[in-house]
């Protein structure tokens, strides 16, 4: 009861579903009797002519059946910022939410690096239900920055939380997996994307340090990043992440996707948020002011 509870505060309180919140209770209703009845994998109707296939446990693609777009703001910016042509690097893409997005509704070529075997084919079939596998490219590596091991144990049983195993760590063997690592620069092979979302569990240091050549283009426009202080884990801080973005021009902003509106922010969002990074401001805000609307849980954003 209590989790039932927190769900229905949540979406009362998230920025597109409590505009509906009849629908997206419904929808939310209707996933849990789903699961109850079914415990199969069910085809959820996402963006417009979208879908994702979802089944119990992806707590990442869930939360998009009754609120539209889980991560609202950074969704959204997604949708309106990318354009047919454009390249977008989905870092650490789990089942492919972001990837789906990008290239579906937005029409951009997509990279898209997951690391976990069982995770990367599921990532691939919502691919092949959009019909965009000809748009995207899977690299299952984990993203380095070159000077560490080449292989890695990965966990593969914490869906959104799986991560690079630390030092000291401990964990049963048999929820985990060795894989590769590579730098992001090594990855995309001169593919500079306008955007990148970066989701790898407190790994975004090794990450951004292996994509010099990406952070240094001027095609690079902006980075969809959380900084929760997961990084210390690894011995790196979100200040750490922080300054490495300012260097290359970044600067911090929060997105309104109802108004379209963009503010600079002095620190980056905390907590669970995303903080979306833009070096071309200009660029983008011309943008996002003459996207299309796409019509997400009824409603036109």
């Amino acid at each position: 009861m209590k989790e039932l509870l927190r769900i229905f505060r949540y979406i009362s309180s998230h920025p597109l579903a409590s505009r509906r919140k009849s629908l997206a209770y419904r929808r939310f209703i209707s996933w849990q009797i789903a699961q109850a009845v079914l415990r199969r994998p069910v085809l959820y109707p996402f963006v417009e002519d979208s879908v994702l296939l979802i089944e119990k446990g992806m707590t990442g693609a869930t939360g998009n059946i009754y609120t539209g777009l889980l991560e609202f703001a950074d969704m959204a910016f997604v949708l309106h910022v990318l354009r047919s042509g454009d390249i977008f690097g989905d870092i650490g893409a789990n089942v492919g939410v972001y990837t789906i997005l990008a290239a579906k509704n937005a029409g951009a070529r997509v990279f898209s690096v997951e690391p976990i075997p069982s995770t990367v084919q599921k990532l691939k079939r919502n691919i092949d239900l959009n019909e965009v596998t000809a748009k995207v490219v899977i690299l299952p590596y984990v993203a380095g920055d070159g000077s560490g091991p080449r292989m890695v144990r990965f966990t593969q049983t914490m869906d959104t939380v799986n991560h690079v195993i630390r030092d000291g760590e401990r964990i049963d063997w048999k929820d985990t997996v060795e894989v590769p690592v590579k730098t992001l620069d090594e990855l995309l092979a001169g593919n500079i994307p306008s955007v990148i979302k970066i989701d790898v569990e407190g790994f975004e240091w090794p990450a951004l340090t292996g994509a010099k050549e990406i952070l240094g283009s001027v095609d690079l426009k902006a980075i969809i990043i959380e900084l929760n202080g997961s990084g210390a884990a690894y011995g790196y801080s979100d200040q750490q992440i922080h300054q490495l973005l300012l260097s290359y021009g970044f600067s911090p902003y929060a997105y309104d996707p109802f108004t379209r509106g963009l503010r600079q922010l002095s620190t980056p969002t905390h907590g669970n948020d995303n903080t979306i990074y833009i070096k071309d401001a200009e660029w983008v805000t011309r943008r996002v002011q003459t996207a299309r609307k796409f019509n997400i849980l009824g409603e036109d954003v």
